[in-house]
């Protein structure tokens, strides 16, 4: 009997350290659509005064040895509707490069749930690039800054 529940054990143990080995993998990609939160103004006080923000999209590739070419960058408003396009044709961003979109803070199109929408790809599986935005907005002697990170929605196939 304590045979069969050492045998047991070690098959429970093994699937876990083999489940928590697997999560510390990186997982590569051949190109993502992906999903980025922005804040064109945050609400303070109790009157949900606006805080308008200045926002930048950061689009780092963390490959060391694949270039990704981005496709497309569209800005969309609290509501979900297009705002605007960022570029008009693919860029690429070589090994450990980054580019930046920014959205001024007296530009209030956005709202305070407006986001981005990358879309990325690259001729060999790679690992998928660091996107988010960064907030920023100053007024008299007061600031705020803070960061969101992008969610990949899409996985090109």
């Amino acid at each position: 009997m304590k045979l069969q529940y050492m045998i047991v054990i070690s098959i429970i143990f093994f699937l876990f350290s083999s489940a928590a080995e697997a999560d510390t993998l990186p997982l590569l990609s051949k190109g993502q659509t992906v999903y980025v939160p922005a804040y064109s103004h945050i609400y303070i006080g109790n009157r949900e005064t606006p805080y308008l923000l200045a926002v930048t999209l950061s689009i780092r590739n963390i490959s060391p040895s694949t270039p990704i070419h981005i496709t497309e960058v569209r800005y969309h408003d609290t509501q979900g509707n297009f705002l605007r396009h960022f570029i008009k044709d693919p860029m690429t961003l070589g090994p450990l490069s980054a580019t930046r979109f920014i959205i001024h803070q007296s530009d209030k199109d956005g709202g305070s749930g407006a986001s981005f929408i990358v879309l990325w790809e690259a001729k060999e599986k790679t690992n998928p690039p660091i996107i988010e935005t960064v907030m920023i907005g100053t007024s008299s002697q007061q600031g705020i800054s803070f960061t969101s990170r992008g969610e990949a929605i899409l996985e090109k196939e």
